[in-house]
């Protein structure tokens, strides 16, 4: 394995509300990026597991991983579960905002908020 493949760090637990927490850290690219793929797809093994993406420590997102986080709440919404964004660093929120993410899936300032805007819906 080379250096680029070991750079993103996938940890799950659950949060106290319900939705899963996929915590990502590191870099979110071509190499890494399915390894998400991977991750989200066993959380959603559990019927009606919602997602709450945590990017609070995603230091690079290209394409390829913006690419992979539409799939993985593409999926989320496939199979019935919720999906949402959190954490994101200013210079990552504005990214996914110019590519207009925040209108596909929300986007959260910390995992707290997904949380509780999931739980409202």
């Amino acid at each position: 394995m080379n250096d680029a493949e070991g750079a993103l760090e996938i940890r799950t637990h659950p949060s106290p509300t319900g939705p899963v927490v996929v915590h990502l850290a590191g870099e979110l690219d071509h190499y890494t990026g399915p390894r998400l793929r991977v991750a989200v797809e066993e959380v959603l093994r559990d019927p009606g597991a919602g997602i709450i993406a945590d990017l609070s420590d995603l230091h690079y997102c290209d394409s390829t991983g913006m690419t992979m986080i539409i799939t993985a709440y593409r999926r989320a919404q496939a199979v019935g579960s919720s999906f949402a964004v959190a954490g994101l660093s200013p210079a990552m929120d504005q990214l996914f905002r110019v590519a207009g993410l925040d209108q596909l899936f929300p986007l959260h300032a910390s995992v707290q908020a997904a949380a509780e805007a999931l739980r409202g819906n």
